[in-house]
């Protein structure tokens, strides 16, 4: 058997231990009154649920089709990894420190709902009074799980895979907690503030693009980046099918953050679909106003950056305002990858232009078109004569990407310290799928018989 390090079988000693102390853990009654539960809610919400998960293997789509082809896997990999990373966090810690009992207005109690201790048999969430708790925990839990997924297109190509997987527990203690429960608890101090964010503008959006941007300038530039090579897609197809995953999934994000099947879901459903829509071809349009031709690529990225953008809104505003909303972020976006792409900074796949200013248009166009028209307890914004609230949104969005960049940088200083956080120039030029996986992704291969043996070869690289 070949010799492994202690930081090689560590990952796989903790899990072991946090396995061994879940059978210790005291088992009770769940759902005792099922009376106070509305079916309907309750149907609606697990729909919804498995909609947010199915985002992550369409994020992994999305991403894996646009890197390189010897990258495919691992970078798929790197998405669909949180699935079950962070589900263990979140039954063991990650719950409680969301949506525990609040310590200072910063976190919750670690130690409230330890291995979902009182989950199961729990009162309803306050805000969510007619689902089961370990209901509204399963939905929160699948927002966690996407959240590190993003930040991998920006650090593709070059990231090893147990460093991302540490990154991605400290990520979700440091980073993403504190920013659920200061926005979603009703004790967080950001909540408390009057800062609305229906479904994770902030928490999700703005927190792993800015820790995309942390991790691109601590990872620094890839070989072909500071070579100027074009890298073709390795799967276009791929990336309309995460686009359409995305785009189906983000249907439970927005519309399921209701907590409930009633018209402020269907309102949050509408605005999504048609943010999504507009942001597409705002993308789209405005590349044809630039010189170049309609792309796919183009009408995929502008979409999810409209998904994006009417993430912190989806509840708040109506549904004219959202094409505005979706049209202005696509435009804005489009061009922070313009301008990303003149600079030094190798944010692979442009999270932090897509989803790091795209989740900053969107707070701050809650601030301007929130009506309480829409939702009573949500408020009015700057275009209903409130520009009080629109400087709460500028507030608290500025203390979400102060902190996200700050802890976030700290993160990945702290792994590469501890563990070599990029492959090596070998690595690079192999691809991560064979360095890292020893796997390889083969579409677009052809075996090529030459005097009796056979051979693999890029069907690009062939006349036929």
């Amino acid at each position: 058997m070949k010799k492994v390090s202690f930081s090689q079988i560590a990952p796989f000693l903790i899990l072991a231990l946090v396995a061994i102390t879940s059978i210790f853990i005291p088992s009770l009654p769940a759902f005792n009154d099922e009376g106070k539960y509305n079916a309907a809610d309750t149907a609606w919400l697990i729909v919804a649920t498995a909609l947010v998960f199915l985002m992550t293997p369409g994020l992994a789509f999305f991403y894996g089709g646009m890197v390189h082809r010897k990258n495919v896997l691992s970078t798929m990999i790197k998405s669909l990894i949180a699935a079950g990373v962070v589900s263990v966090i979140w039954v063991v810690v990650g719950y409680s420190l969301c949506f525990g009992s609040d310590i200072g207005g910063f976190i919750g109690d670690p130690m409230d709902h330890l291995f979902f201790k009182n989950v199961a048999s729990g009162a309803p969430w306050s805000l969510a009074p007619t689902i089961p708790l370990t209901l509204f925990a399963l939905f929160q839990l699948m927002f966690a799980v996407i959240t590190p997924g993003l930040v991998v297109g920006a650090v593709a190509e070059r990231i090893r895979f147990t460093a991302y997987v540490l990154f991605s527990v400290l990520f979700c203690i440091l980073v993403y907690a504190p920013l659920a429960h200061w926005s979603w608890h009703p004790e967080g101090f950001l909540f408390k503030m009057g800062a609305l964010d229906f479904a994770g503008g902030t928490v999700v959006h703005i927190s792993a693009g800015c820790a995309a941007l942390a991790g691109a300038i601590v990872l620094k530039r890839r070989k072909v980046h500071m070579a100027h090579t074009e890298i073709p897609p390795a799967n276009i197809p791929y990336v309309l099918i995460g686009t359409g995953l995305l785009w189906f999934g983000w249907f439970g994000f927005n519309a399921g953050s209701a907590g409930a099947a009633n018209s402020l879901s269907v309102s949050a459903f509408a605005t999504t679909n048609t943010a999504a829509a507009a942001a597409g071809l705002s993308w789209m349009f405005f590349d044809v106003v630039k010189g170049k031709k309609p792309s796919v690529l183009g009408f995929c990225i502008g979409a999810v950056v409209g998904l994006v953008a009417i993430t912190p809104a989806a509840g708040f505003v109506a549904i004219p305002q959202s094409i505005f909303i979706g049209a202005v972020a696509a435009i804005i976006s489009n061009l922070a990858v313009y301008y990303k792409s003149k600079s030094r900074l190798d944010d692979a796949l442009d999270v932090f232009p897509c989803h790091g200013i795209g989740g900053m248009v969107g707070m701050l166009m809650t601030g301007i078109f929130a009506t309480k028209s829409v939702n009573p307890a949500g408020n009015d914004g700057l275009w209903y004569g409130n520009p009080d609230f629109f400087f709460i949104q500028l507030k608290a969005m500025l203390i979400a990407v102060s902190y996200s960049f700050i802890v976030s940088f700290l993160i990945f200083k702290f792994i590469s310290f501890i563990l070599p956080l990029r492959v090596s120039a070998e690595e690079e030029d192999r691809g991560l799928d064979e360095s890292q996986h020893n796997e390889k992704y083969l579409q677009g291969t052809l075996l090529v018989t030459t005097n009796g043996a056979i051979t693999e070869k890029n069907a690009e690289d062939l006349s036929v």
